[in-house]
């Protein structure tokens, strides 16, 4: 059974995410603070991190800094604060993803199950990935649409290569920047937006309303290498 370490100080949010994660295969571990997560955190080493924000004993973003030091666990939080500049930083600082309470326990199911597969290995890029429309080798770049060749422009793959690496997990619009560009550019969301654009017309069937190469409104953007079963 998989390992999750849930830290929020609130026990019934707790005793909630305990109820529907076990029935769905999931062994649950609790702390009720930045300290007990952190101990809990080394001892158990769970493979993914539900984290509260509000803690008694400080803010989630301390527990975050720590488990990036240690290493790539996924961290998905959950917090009531939903401000644009709240969500971006925290991404920015290394969650893989954002829940803002109250959620539905589906939403937490599916998105722990996008986090546990985030990180592909390095022998997909050899692989021949299949995005919407467009089928795919990272290595060496090449691409197809409907059995013939499509083009992609070097800045198209960088940024392609990104999403294949972190499917399912929020980037934003300056990881993005700072990953494809460097640290020198800075908000030039418009010429993102222009690529974000250009992908979509090779991916989706209808590049107005993508379901593959989605908007994460404010934030950034996710790429799904599979669609759910009601799409």
């Amino acid at each position: 059974m998989t390992p999750v370490l849930v830290v929020d100080d609130d026990p019934s949010i707790r005793r909630l995410l305990r109820l529907y994660l076990e029935k769905n295969g999931y062994t649950i571990h609790e702390a009720a603070s930045c300290a007990e997560g952190a101990s809990q955190f080394a001892g158990v080493k769970p493979s993914v991190v539900l984290l509260d924000l509000g803690l008694p004993d400080g803010d989630g973003r301390d527990l975050l800094a720590m488990i990036r030091q240690r290493g790539d666990t996924p961290v998905i939080v959950l917090s009531v604060r939903d401000s644009e500049a709240d969500i971006t930083g925290l991404l920015d600082g290394g969650a893989d993803d954002y829940i803002t309470k109250p959620f539905g326990i589906g939403e937490v199911i599916a998105r722990l199950r996008v986090a546990l597969r985030h990180r592909l290995p390095a022998s997909v890029s050899r692989q021949k990935l299949a995005i919407g429309l467009l089928d795919v080798r990272m290595d060496p770049r090449e691409a197809s649409r409907n059995g013939l060749e499509e083009h992609l422009t070097p800045t198209e793959w960088s940024i392609l290569e990104i999403f294949v690496r972190n499917p399912g997990k929020i980037i934003t619009r300056n990881q993005l920047l700072r990953e494809v560009w460097g640290p020198a550019v800075e908000q030039d969301y418009n010429s993102l937006r222009v690529y974000i654009n250009q992908l979509r017309k090779k991916i989706e069937q209808d590049p107005s309303a993508p379901k593959f190469l989605r908007t994460e409104p404010g934030v950034g953007y996710r790429l799904r290498l599979e669609l759910p079963d009601d799409e």
